[in-house]
């Protein structure tokens, strides 16, 4: 049996094609897969671009979020979408997501737990394993610096005290905010984060810098404990 590609972009109506559509109507007028078509730039002897962008978002129920974290060995399984392809999706999404992260890091003063949430949630909140990171803060809540402090598995990661106020030390910091992140999805507390937390907060009371919040971050949003009153 043959095939006949049907659908070629430039066979469309104008208004249809999604290159032309950005340009007619703004980036705004277009549809995720047609945004995603465009990437992918051609279909294959079956369906348009859109068609196949459409099959790919169906895979990820439609989240960018999850498709940001498909590998290039999953999007491959998709007929249609060879490594090119893949590399393409994949790097697009990595530039909206430092994008994003770019944009946080602007924001330079922090006001609320939502702005420690903007600046921190890029780096953690995709990531399959847990890691710990602080926000180091100056007299007026200006951020200092931001720090990876440990890496660890799916369910946990080491926190050094000694090494958190060794870097608020060394920058002078008046406060810090302490942040992991849950893979799970799960934003409750564990008793641990609860003790940690409360560790040091201790700590820093001794060397007379503040813990103002403790972010738990997951793809479903984030958990302050500041925000909850148990820090």
């Amino acid at each position: 049996m043959t095939y006949k590609n049907k659908f070629p972009l430039t066979s469309w109506a104008e208004e249809d094609r999604p290159r032309e559509k950005l340009i007619l109507k703004g980036k705004q007028s277009l549809s995720d897969a047609e945004l995603l078509a465009i990437l992918l730039s051609t279909g294959n002897r079956e369906e348009t671009a859109v068609g196949l962008a459409k099959r790919l978002l169906k895979l990820v129920d439609h989240n960018l979020n999850e498709l940001g974290k498909t590998s290039l060995k999953e999007m491959k399984k998709l007929k249609g979408i060879g490594e090119v392809k893949a590399i393409t999706i994949t790097a697009a999404l990595e530039l909206g997501r430092r994008r994003q992260l770019s944009n946080a890091i602007e924001k330079k003063q922090i006001r609320s737990s939502r702005d420690a949430y903007d600046l921190l949630a890029p780096s953690i909140q995709d990531l399959g394993h847990e890691e710990f990171w602080i926000l180091l803060l100056n007299r007026s809540n200006g951020v200092v610096a931001k720090e990876r402090i440990s890496m660890g598995g799916i369910s946990g990661t080491v926190v050094d005290a000694k090494l958190i106020f060794k870097k608020a030390l060394d920058v002078l910091a008046c406060s810090i905010i302490l942040c992991h992140n849950h893979p799970s999805g799960n934003l409750k507390p564990s008793q641990a984060d609860i003790d940690i937390t409360r560790k040091l907060k201790g700590a820093g009371e001794n060397l007379e810098i503040s813990v103002l919040d403790h972010l738990i971050i997951s793809e479903m949003g984030f958990y302050s404990f500041a925000d909850e009153g148990i820090l």
